[in-house]
């Protein structure tokens, strides 16, 4: 692995390891504030430090809001599409649950791959998505019983959390060909401004008020989260291969599963406890190895 792929997967290790408590903190924040408020707040803040950081030390960048090319404003909606549709559906379903299904995005990113960028198909691409579908099958059986008696939420969330990972996916896509032509920092620092300023006519600020400390430090931290880990796979996807950034960022789920393990242990009284049966659990590793089956195949074209 050559210098640049070493780094790229680095920045791409570092993207899954703070996206891996994402779920978590989005779980607990709704509890508080709607899902527009937060991922108006993520947007602001991300482009309020990224801003500063930009004016000290690479002021021409700001040079992309003269003339930003169309597929930035495409990249830049596709995004908020992703972030809304993630933090409303895991008002309906689990951290872990959400992270099953938002697997879809890397697996999609890397189907993507092989249709535009011409990656090979083989054999392992289709025993992947094979399993992808069986495995996210495995799991919503064990929520039959909860949707029979009327339970819709569950089938609610997971949809918006499917859709949120498809406009990842688009994201994801347009951000490789974008990267060719203008920097990470520049592309950045536009998508959290323009979603921003686009979201903030539909943000109730009144929600903000007399809000506790621990929200507004979790508020914070999103934000701070928003920088780090965009930032890493910007400069992760420029580096090295997309399917070697999905492959890595696939593993993320691992740690939501063993953090909401031991939160669950200790019962805390912030976050609801999950239960895993065996066959949520093997639905779940099954979804997580289709997913990097697929992947990992996309690295030879």
């Amino acid at each position: 692995m050559g210098t640049d792929n070493r780094k790229g997967a680095l920045y791409a290790i570092f993207t899954a390891s703070l996206w891996g408590f994402m779920a978590i903190i989005l779980k607990i924040i709704t509890s508080e504030l709607p899902p527009l408020t937060v991922v108006w707040f993520r947007f602001a803040i991300a482009f309020v430090v990224l801003g500063l950081w930009t004016l000290i030390f690479r002021k021409a960048d700001f040079r992309i809001f003269l003339r930003p090319p169309f597929l930035l404003f495409l990249t830049a909606i596709f995004l908020a599409l992703n972030y809304l549709g993630f933090i409303a559906g895991i008002m309906y379903v689990s951290p872990s649950s959400s992270q099953v299904f938002i697997q879809i995005a890397p697996v999609s990113f890397a189907l993507s791959g092989i249709i535009i960028f011409r990656e090979h198909v083989n054999w392992k691409h289709i025993a992947g998505f094979i399993l992808v579908l069986l495995g996210i099958g495995l799991f919503y059986s064990e929520q039959l019983q909860e949707l029979a008696a009327g339970g819709e939420h569950f089938t609610r969330g997971m949809l918006l959390v499917l859709g949120g990972g498809l406009s990842w996916a688009v994201f994801a896509t347009l951000q490789k060909s974008l990267l060719s032509r203008i920097s990470p920092n520049q592309l950045n620092l536009f998508i959290y401004g323009a979603c921003a300023l686009a979201l903030a006519p539909l943000v109730k600020f009144v929600h903000l008020q007399g809000m506790a400390p621990a929200h507004w430090y979790l508020l914070i931290y999103l934000g701070l989260n928003t920088v780090l880990a965009y930032g890493s796979l910007a400069i992760a996807i420029k580096l090295t291969e997309a399917t070697r950034v999905s492959v890595i960022i696939t593993l993320n789920p691992i740690i939501t599963f063993i953090t909401m393990a031991i939160l669950s242990k200790f019962e805390v009284s912030w976050i609801a406890p999950e239960t895993f049966s065996l066959l949520s659990l093997f639905g779940a590793l099954t979804v997580l190895g289709g997913a990097i089956l697929v992947i990992s195949a996309g690295w030879k074209r």
